[in-house]
């Protein structure tokens, strides 16, 4: 499959349970109203998630192995930092830069496997397309501030208003005749739980939770999870300094964290 196409499937399976739950909480109404007041906002917002953000990181998937790429998206949180100090006007502290070193140091871990001095990259292409995908997808949520919608409704209307245009082009641009069962099976999997239902299972946790920050903490597990299955279920080796990049970003992540919540102390 190409990427083109593992973003169509993708997104169609993932805009088939939204809607369903859509459906189901009975927020028809809110759904039609929310389309009518701002046909164009959601629109941009399909056009960056799914459309635009998951071309480029399947991109980046289809030239770096995944347990390269897989940690590289993980910078999405510091990109969030830079790209909010630009459009939100928000100050970049000290811990801040000191999270965009470690994290983009441990990128160039990551990209050079280990070999820094050389800078001589694995896949410049494919890092950069990583890279982009996290400035993409920290620019979805920077958007996302400027409307207080509920979650489910937004996520139906971008995906919704996004999918047209991804089959008509998969359509004139890919040949959809030849794709084996596993394909189908592998993009199901991604629109069920990469890009659909894990998001709004989230959404639940954080909602129904008493200590949200135990919650969100779980964000620094999850990389070393996929890590552990992609070694185990696909079999990829898991470069040493992989490891060590890696563990340079959610360090970079947790500075940024202590720094935001003691920003938050009375």
């Amino acid at each position: 499959m190409t990427p083109l196409q593992m973003v169509t499937a993708a997104s169609t399976v993932s805009f088939v349970i939204l809607a369903l739950v859509c459906f189901i909480q009975k927020k028809n109404s809110e759904l039609i109203l929310e389309l009518r007041k701002m046909p164009l906002y959601y629109l941009l917002m399909g056009l960056i998630n799914p459309l635009i953000y998951y071309l480029v990181l399947f991109q980046a998937y289809k030239l770096l192995p995944a347990s390269e790429a897989q940690p590289l998206n993980y910078t999405w949180a510091i990109a969030l930092s830079i790209m909010a100090a630009l459009f939100l006007k928000q100050s970049i502290r000290r811990r801040d830069w000191i999270a965009c070193a470690l994290g983009y140091f441990g990128v160039l871990v990551i990209a050079t496997r280990g070999n820094v001095l050389a800078l001589s990259f694995s896949d410049p292409w494919g890092v950069t397309l990583a890279l982009i995908s996290t400035f993409l997808w920290a620019g979805y949520w920077i958007l996302n501030t400027r409307r207080n919608a509920d979650s489910v409704v937004s996520l139906v209307l971008s995906f919704g208003l996004a999918l047209p245009i991804l089959v008509v082009a998969s359509f004139i641009w890919s040949d959809w005749s030849a794709i084996p069962w596993q394909g189908w099976a592998a993009v199901s999997y991604v629109g069920l739980f990469e890009m659909g239902i894990t998001f709004l299972f989230w959404l639940k946790a954080m909602k129904t939770a008493t200590n949200t920050a135990l919650i969100s903490n779980l964000i620094f597990i999850s990389p070393f999870i996929s890590l552990l299955l992609l070694s185990v279920v696909i079999g990829e080796t898991i470069y040493p300094s992989t490891l060590v990049g890696l563990m340079l970003i959610i360090f970079g992540l947790l500075v940024q964290r202590i720094h935001f919540r003691r920003k938050l102390k009375p």
